[in-house]
């Protein structure tokens, strides 16, 4: 095991700035394409599935290199979560997609922090995670590629993916993408999720992981992930642990490379706080009124702290698309 290190370093290419401008116009036309069909929503992380209330409690005796930001001392916090499927479509729960786990952590306004946009204090920390420990690519630029191209249908994916790779690298590529899609997904309250590209936790670096409350696997929760989460939450608080992963060294622990799982014998995981998600009426009057604030809202990894401003390629990329178009936020 190593230990913590600050000695990390971000890289940006000279041509980063015009390729993510490109990035967000891609994405803003398959906004536009796909709201036309759909309705008003997201680029990605179109469906919600729902939209909830709990408290963020920081734990007390941290580690030093844990305790920064949202993390220096312990406090409870109101919160928002937003459980979503990660396609481009609203379609049945039971296709493979990308599951997403999204936190708003509130009224932070008094923790005196400028925020990470660098436009002055923010009062949200957001986190958002998938059901993926890493991504399939290590940079923006093949993600944004396989995301306007699938969005266009199969046959536009294959012509993509050819002529890219060539016709065996296609098919190894299609290998990769139905590992991705296709890995098995117990549930939002029994699955752990996790941010895959890291952040800044003060002077050092981490990624985030939301451990479940667990339990077994229902049959059939497929149909209904939303179903699945109420039953299980109409039994009592589900309670959430938020943990950190921290940077040991680029060999192992990479900052610019996002399709590296950061081993956990090298950089273990600390629990820093508990979401506590209380029992509630989501199609009560209340229960709808807040779903569809959190819809409206804006799930953005920059919309943070400072202390813990995303880093790497794919979270600056991600900067560039958020900024393009707000409603396109996750």
């Amino acid at each position: 095991m190593a230990s913590p290190s600050t000695q990390w370093q971000e890289r940006i290419a000279a041509d980063e700035a015009e390729r993510h401008a490109a990035y967000a116009r891609d994405f803003a036309q398959i906004q536009a394409r796909k709201s036309a069909k759909f309705g008003k929503g997201r680029t990605l992380h179109r469906k919600q599935l729902l939209g909830l209330q709990g408290s963020f409690a920081v734990l007390a005796d941290l580690p030093g290199h844990a305790r920064h930001g949202l993390f220096v001392a312990p406090r409870s916090y109101p919160a928002w979560v937003r459980l979503s499927n990660g396609g481009t479509d609203v379609q049945a729960d039971r296709k493979p997609d990308v599951r997403g786990f999204a936190i708003k952590i509130r009224d932070l306004g008094d923790l005196g922090d400028p925020g990470a946009l660098g436009s002055g204090p923010t009062d949200c920390q957001d986190f958002l995670l998938i059901n993926h420990p890493a991504f399939a690519f290590a940079g923006a630029d093949e993600f944004v590629g396989l995301v306007k191209n699938l969005s266009k249908g199969p046959g536009a994916l294959l012509g993509y993916l050819v002529s890219r790779y060539g016709f065996l690298g296609a098919l190894g590529m299609m290998k990769r993408f139905a590992q991705t899609f296709n890995k098995p997904f117990s549930g939002f309250a029994t699955a752990p999720f996790y941010s895959a590209a890291p952040i800044a936790c003060g002077p050092y670096a981490a990624r985030v992981r939301l451990l479940p409350p667990g339990g077994e696997a229902k049959p059939g929760a497929e149909a209904d992930w939303a179903g699945d989460f109420l039953a299980r939450l109409a039994r009592g608080p589900l309670q959430f642990r938020l943990q950190l992963q921290f940077f040991a060294d680029e060999a192992r622990t990479p900052i610019e490379d996002a399709s590296v799982d950061w081993p956990e014998d090298v950089a273990p995981y600390v629990t820093v706080g508990v979401l506590t998600l209380p029992p509630q009426d989501a199609l009560a009057a209340d229960g709808q009124t807040r779903a569809a604030a959190i819809e409206a809202a804006a799930f953005d990894p920059w919309a943070a702290l400072m202390a813990h401003r995303p880093l790497g390629e794919v979270m600056r990329a991600r900067k560039a698309v958020y900024f393009q178009s707000q409603s396109g936020r996750r």
